[in-house]
């Protein structure tokens, strides 16, 4: 177990992360030359994510007594992310996952600014995760003192245990914590599954975060007002349609749709989870639905122009200006990898800052 932290985070984000095995190159994994250790994962993505937006994160899981799991727990905790409730396994093994990404001139690639993701987690460690957690003291204290804690829809996927785990975190709802829900929609994972079951889980959600693509692959809806109609439970749903627009349904019927900003894409894996970030902080901070889908956005364009699954966030000053920015101004605004050039910045272009380090007011 990881040496406890001295405050109790304002979020706990939960589930599996992984070793990842970046390429060198460009090209499918055939004509690749060698691969660079890295990791990812959705809930430590969002995790580390909100860390840099200055917010108080923990991630609960479980990895490997191996290299590759100290490697893990050792890089999410250096972006400031509490990982004391991260157990060790002796007996299996950090899940380990290979990224192909396109834009070589071999017939076999994907095409470019496209990913392909190699996954290698059946009998992982993290799918030993069960409702014997909750009985944790180190995991018990982050959940008891969260106000908010995030699912996605892989956890539930990797074995019976999990699933059983995510249920009861679902059914034990307390006064004053929200619980957000990403699908995450995985298809190989729920092969073979009956993946409809995700319908009472998300449903049973606070806040519920998918993707009009994801949503329509798997429940075959992908239009805003019909999936609101679907998922009836939320207090909120938000619906992405990736590289146009984001909207957010209440349910009194109001809706707020805000377009993407104008990327120069280098990588798309990890906006996603980018986006849920930026909303989450925007939601804790209780800015405005518009704002809390801006700053979601700004926070996925800047994993856009990133390499790998963590961006680099703007300066404070930078975010301040484009989340009160005009319609107009917001529409004219381009992220891209050396920077954000916007009609609401005082200079041509602004540098983004590290990661790890805070990107809100």
């Amino acid at each position: 177990m990881a040496e406890q932290a001295a405050s109790t985070p304002a979020v706990v984000c939960l589930g599996e992360s992984m070793a990842v095995l970046l390429p060198d190159r460009p090209g499918p994994l055939d004509a690749v030359g060698a691969f660079h250790p890295a990791v990812g994962g959705a809930e430590s993505n969002v995790a580390c994510a909100l860390a840099a937006l200055g917010v108080p994160t923990a991630w609960i899981s479980r990895v490997g007594a191996d290299g590759f799991g100290r490697r893990l727990v050792a890089e999410v905790a250096a972006h400031g992310v509490d990982v004391s409730a991260v157990a060790v396994d002796p007996h299996r093994p950090t899940g380990v996952y290979l990224k192909e990404t396109g834009g070589s001139a071999h017939p076999h690639d994907l095409g470019g600014g496209r990913s392909r993701l190699h996954y290698y987690r059946r009998g992982s460690a993290a799918s030993a995760l069960s409702p014997a957690l909750l009985d944790d003291p180190a995991a018990a204290r982050l959940l008891d003192g969260a106000r908010l804690l995030h699912l996605t829809g892989i956890t539930p996927a990797l074995s019976a245990d999990c699933l059983a785990l995510v249920r009861a975190l679902l059914a034990d709802r307390r006064p004053g914590r929200t619980v957000s829900f990403d699908l995450n929609w995985r298809p190989a994972l729920w092969h073979g599954l009956d993946h409809h079951l995700l319908t009472d889980l998300l449903d049973a959600a606070d806040l519920l975060l998918l993707g009009a693509d994801e949503a329509e692959a798997a429940f075959g809806i992908g239009d805003p007002a019909a999936l609101r109609r679907r998922f009836p439970g939320p207090a909120t749903l938000v619906v992405k349609d990736s590289g146009h627009a984001v909207t957010a349904l209440d349910r009194d019927g109001r809706a707020v749709a805000e377009p993407a900003l104008a990327v120069d894409v280098v990588e798309p894996t990890g906006a996603g989870d980018a986006f849920a970030a930026g909303y989450l902080s925007g939601t804790l901070r209780g800015l405005d639905q518009r704002q809390r889908l801006r700053l979601g956005h700004l926070a996925a364009a800047c994993a856009l122009t990133s390499p790998g699954d963590q961006g680099r966030l703007p300066a404070p000053a930078a975010v301040a200006a484009l989340l009160a920015a005009s319609p107009a101004d917001w529409a004219r605004t381009r992220v891209g990898p050396d920077g954000i050039v916007s009609p609401v910045l005082t200079a041509p272009s602004t540098v983004p800052g590290t990661p790890g380090t805070p990107g809100t007011p």
